[in-house]
Order: structure tokens, then C-alpha cells, then sequence
């Protein structure tokens, strides 16, 4: 049985993968993010709703007040004079702003929340500037007659039935007291109303809230499906970020060719080298003055270890076979460390054959 691996044959332009956190940033920068506009306006009806309910006594009693001023020319006032009306219009309008004032900074909080809420704190001019495709017909066209387009139509005809439904089912359950308002004041009749008015717009806002996080969540789902990433395009974002990985293992090939020419011209200044014989090479080099003990000033294995026995005989370094401490020396002792404590003894006795041999104090030297 011949087994062909379908991967092969699909389309590498398919966006199946979720966005990256890169393609989210570049979205985010020109503005195109996930946000509801429904759900901080139903939240603001909702809280301006309760607190009419809650301080309308307030609201009432100062509305009153000010009629009152007009109604019946306060004492405190001349209205035969310019300057006087002029202060009570000043007077009268200061007292709207402070009953009405509360209410406004209250939208604005909850607006300026539900947005930061959402999307945090973006500032960005992308999505003012002209484009062709914004004034294209043809674009309007596929726009309005879009699945999104239907969508909005749905929501807003589901809307629409749902809050009549609310309202409706709302008013239906206040005909028992309706009925009674024959027998109550005007004033008791004006209260009734604006109480019920104020409890089925609250019932309302719920209602809206609810449609609005619904909206939310389809936003959402369309959001990420939106934004989503082929394979190709995972790929290509990856080698921007990570770089591509053949010019990385080729600066890395430089960077070893050049770690490796630095290295084999400090084998020169080396005492004297020790070698496995083939596997292992560690150059050693006894400078009184820079270390208090022999360091390391080469070492390789295989290809290597070649090099450096080499470049060791073209410059007349002496090379002594001793495996064990090549191994050790070259496993335990980075390039220019000093010789580990355990090692002096072994590492003195090569110094002392090979100074011995060259008739050469390093001390003096």
C-alpha cells in the first residue's frame, strides 16, 4: 500500500492558524482591533437610568424651584431690568449645569472605561486617512450586500423585537394599576408614570446589555477569523523575526572561522602544546607577570587539534603527547583561564622538561 501524505497537496494560502502576537501589534498600530461600541452605550443607559431613579427627588424638587422663579417673578429679581435677567439666566443656567453635570461626567467615565477596557490606550490616525477603497463603489457594493452587512440587519431587527417585547411585556404587567389611576391626583399620576417609564427603561438597558455582549462575543469569533494566518505567512514572520536560518548558520560559520583564526595566532606565544595525540590539542602558555599560574591560550579536538599542532610546528613549539591531561585540560580549562589547582603538579613537571630542553628561565624572562 502506497501512503501519500495529503499535506502536500494543500493550499498554503489557507489562513488555518491563529494570529501572532507580531501581526496583532502591526493590526493594533493601524487601529484594527476588536471593540464594541454597543456595550459602553448600553452600560451608560443602564447607570444614567438608575441614577435618575435614584436621585430624581433631587432632580425634581430643583426643576421645580427654578419654574417657580419664573412663574412667580422671584423677589429677588427685577425683570424690568437687562442686567438683572441676565443674572438670573446666569443663575438658572448654573443650576442645570450642576444637576445635569454629574449625569454627564458619568457617561463620559463609563465611555472612556468601556473602551480602555477593551483595547487599552491606542492613539492612531490609520484608519482617518484617505483611501481609495473607502470612496470605491464597487466597494460599497460588496460591502452592503456582505455576510457582514446581513449580520447587522439580523442584530438590528433582533433588537428591535426584542426590546418591543420587553417593553411590551412590561407594560402589559402594569394595566392592574393603571386602572386604579382614576382614583389618585395628578401629581400621584405624574409620579406613577415616571416611576414605570424609569422601570422599564432599566429593563430595557438590560435587555441591550445582554444583545450587546451577544454582539460581543460574534464580534470576536469574526475578529480572530479575520486576522488569522496561513502557514506560508506563520513562516515568513518567523524568519523576519528570528532571522533566516541559512544567514544565521552563516554568521555563525564566520563568527567560528573568526573565533578559530584569533585562536590559532595566539598558538605562536604558546610554552608548549599537549596532545592526545590526535583527538585532542591544549596550548599552555606561563606568564608570571599576567597570571600567578599557566593558562590556556588554545585548544580543539580532531580537525581542530590538527590545526593547531600545525601552526605549533611551523613556529617551533614544542608538542608532548599526554592524553590524559589533554583530556583533562581541555574538558575542565576555557580559552585563557588559568590551570585548575589540581593540575599544577602535571602541568609543571611538562614546563620544567620543556624549559629545561630550551634552557630558559620563564621568571627571568
Amino acid at each position: 500500500m502506497i501512503h501519500i501524505n495529503l499535506q502536500l497537496f494543500a493550499d498554503k494560502s489557507e489562513k488555518t492558524e491563529k494570529a501572532t502576537p507580531k501581526k496583532r501589534a502591526d493590526l493594533r498600530k493601524k487601529g484594527q482591533v476588536l471593540q464594541s461600541r454597543e456595550l459602553p452605550t448600553s452600560f451608560i443607559l443602564l447607570i444614567m437610568f438608575l441614577a435618575i431613579r435614584i436621585f430624581g427627588r433631587n432632580i425634581y424638587l430643583g426643576l421645580s424651584r427654578l419654574f417657580n422663579m419664573f412663574a412667580f417673578q422671584s423677589p429677588g429679581y427685577n425683570f424690568q431690568e437687562p442686567n438683572e435677567i441676565m443674572r438670573l439666566i446666569t443663575y438658572v443656567a448654573l443650576e442645570l449645569l450642576k444637576m445635569t453635570a454629574p449625569f454627564f461626567i458619568i457617561a463620559i467615565i463609563i465611555g472612556v472605561l468601556g473602551s480602555y477596557v477593551q483595547i487599552g490606550f491606542l492613539f492612531t490616525l490609520e484608519p482617518i486617512k484617505p483611501k481609495f477603497s473607502h470612496i470605491n463603489p464597487i466597494n460599497g457594493l460588496k460591502k452592503m450586500f456582505s455576510v457582514r452587512s446581513l449580520f447587522e440587519l439580523a442584530k438590528s431587527i433582533t433588537k428591535v423585537v426584542f426590546v418591543s417585547w420587553v417593553a411590551f411585556s412590561s407594560i402589559r404587567g402594569e394595566f392592574a394599576n393603571m386602572l386604579k389611576l382614576m382614583d389618585l391626583s395628578a401629581g400621584q399620576i405624574a409620579a406613577y408614570l415616571v416611576d414605570t417609564a424609569l422601570r422599564i427603561a432599566i429593563k430595557i438597558c438590560f435587555s441591550l446589555l445582554i444583545i450587546a455582549a451577544v454582539d460581543y462575543f460574534f464580534q470576536w469569533r469574526k475578529h480572530e477569523k479575520d486576522i488569522r494566518m496561513s502557514k506560508q505567512e506563520v513562516k515568513e514572520e518567523y524568519k523576519q523575526i528570528e532571522g533566516n536560518p541559512e544567514i544565521k548558520s552563516r554568521i555563525k560559520r564566520k563568527q567560528r572561522e573568526i573565533s578559530m583564526r584569533r585562536m590559532l595566532s595566539d598558538v605562536p606565544k604558546a610554552d608548549v602544546v599537549i596532545t592526545n595525540p590526535t583527538h585532542y590539542a591544549v596550548a599552555i602558555k606561563y606568564e608570571p607577570q599576567k597570571m600567578p599560574a599557566p593558562y590556556v591560550v588554545a585548544k580543539g579536538t580532531d580537525y581542530m587539534a590538527q590545526r593547531i599542532k600545525e601552526v605549533a610546528k611551523e613556529n617551533k613549539i614544542h608538542i608532548m603527547e599526554n592524553k590524559s591531561l589533554a583530556q583533562a585540560l581541555y574538558k575542565t580549562v576555557d580559552i585563557g583561564e588559568a590551570v585548575p589547582q589540581e593540575l599544577y603538579k602535571a602541568v609543571a613537571e611538562v614546563l620544567a622538561f620543556v624549559y629545561s630542553v630550551e634552557g630558559r628561565n620563564p621568571v627571568q624572562a
